[in-house]
C-alpha cells in the first residue's frame, strides 16, 4: 500500500478496505491505468480520467453510512440507477455519476460494467 493513499485514508481509514476491493477490481479488468492521488480524491486514468473515488457529500451527513467511499465516472449518457445517487451534465454528452459504496458486495459487475465503459468512453477522446 502506497504511503499516499494511507495517507489519504487518515481520517477514514475503515473505508480502507472498500477503496482496496476497488481499484483491485480496477485492475482486473482494465489495462494501463494510472493512479493519481490528490487532496480530494484518487483519480484513476488511461488515456484521460474515467473515474475516482472520494468522500464527496452525495448525501446528507446524517444519512450517510460511517464507512463510505464515493465512486465518480463519466459517460456519454445519463444512467437510470437507483444506485446512482447523483448525475450532472456539466458538459454536452459528458454525464457524471455518483455511487455511494459502503459494503464490499456493491463493488459487483454492475458498478464495473459502469467503470469499464467509463474507462471505453474516456479512452476514445
Amino acid at each position: 500500500m502506497e504511503q499516499d493513499i494511507l495517507h489519504f485514508f487518515d481520517q477514514h481509514i475503515d473505508s480502507l478496505p472498500l477503496y482496496e476491493a476497488f481499484e483491485s477490481s480496477v485492475r482486473e479488468e482494465i489495462t494501463d491505468i494510472r493512479i493519481k492521488v490528490q487532496k480530494t480524491q484518487i483519480s484513476f486514468y488511461n488515456r484521460h480520467l474515467f473515474a475516482c473515488v472520494s468522500f464527496a457529500r452525495v448525501r446528507k451527513k446524517k444519512d450517510c453510512p460511517d464507512n463510505y467511499i464515493v465512486i465518480t465516472f463519466g459517460l456519454n449518457h445519463r444512467l437510470e440507477s437507483p444506485r446512482i445517487e447523483a448525475a450532472s451534465e456539466p458538459y454536452p454528452n459528458w454525464w457524471t455519476h455518483h455511487v455511494l459504496i459502503s459494503d464490499i458486495n456493491e463493488i459487483d459487475d454492475e458498478l464495473m460494467g459502469w467503470v469499464n465503459e467509463a474507462a471505453a468512453f474516456s479512452d476514445k477522446k
